[in-house]
């Protein structure tokens, strides 16, 4: 009976990676058009933070996902996107990227979803704080798919060095919990602490995030707060609306 199930949960992956076309996915021609989250600039004038998150692109996106921080200042008819972009390395730019454009656009395909949302005073404070700090992001020119640095390492990053964003990061973020030669951290959130060696394998309590357990860069846990599981593939899995 085992064997049975085995076998059927992969007939049901195989056919799950097929009907995604994750094999035959083109970045060339997937969807980059904004969804439509993000409130449109001229019509509010308070300065504006975002956190994105969205599938990574192809067969990646069953694993993870890549996020991003989009922000408006006061009075800005324009946003700016701050992310990691791995493909940057391969020309010899910095993999940190700071743009001008639409702040939630599809990820490839995968609709972005809005992780954090903060707006007027507090908001523009932690502007000027990312502004002071973005140069000091240690790994703006190295990039590592697994288990990091990557993007969710920088926005990762961000959020230890800014605690008045209160970012918690999806759980299926993998490279969140990269912290480089160090092995002790406090959690993206800052309600809390990690231990972490080089991300593959780690400990995490915090108020925000609850337990998760980090093996090979997947992440295992509980959020007591939710009443909510946290699994590889699926992130986090509950019974209350997330915060």
């Amino acid at each position: 009976m085992s064997k049975l199930k085995i076998v059927a949960f992969l007939f049901f992956l195989i056919f799950a990676l097929k009907s995604h076309d994750v094999f035959t996915a083109d970045w060339r021609t997937a969807n980059r058009e904004p969804a439509g989250i993000a409130p449109i600039a001229e019509n509010h004038p308070e300065a504006i933070v975002q956190v994105y998150a969205a599938r990574a692109f192809s067969w990646r996106g069953y694993f993870s996902v890549h996020s991003w921080i989009a922000i408006k200042k006061t009075d800005a008819k324009e946003y700016k996107v701050y992310q990691v972009l791995g493909w940057r390395s391969r020309y010899n730019q910095p993999v940190l990227s700071i743009e001008t454009e639409h702040p939630d656009r599809y990820w490839f395909n995968n609709r972005p979803e809005v992780i954090r949302d903060i707006r007027g005073v507090r908001a523009g404070e932690i502007i000027r704080n990312l502004e002071n700090i973005v140069d000091l992001y240690p790994y703006k020119n190295h990039y590592v798919l697994w288990p990091g640095p990557n993007s969710n390492t920088f926005t990762a990053w961000v959020g230890r060095k800014i605690p008045e964003l209160r970012l918690e990061l999806p759980s299926i973020a993998i490279g969140k919990d990269f912290l480089g030669t160090g092995f002790f951290s406090t959690a993206p959130s800052r309600t809390g602490y990690q231990v972490s060696i080089f991300g593959i394998f780690g400990i995490l309590l915090a108020r925000d995030e609850g337990l998760e357990i980090n093996v090979a860069g997947l992440v295992f846990g509980v959020d007591p707060l939710e009443l909510s599981l946290k699994l590889p593939l699926f992130g986090k899995v509950g019974f209350l609306n997330q915060r």
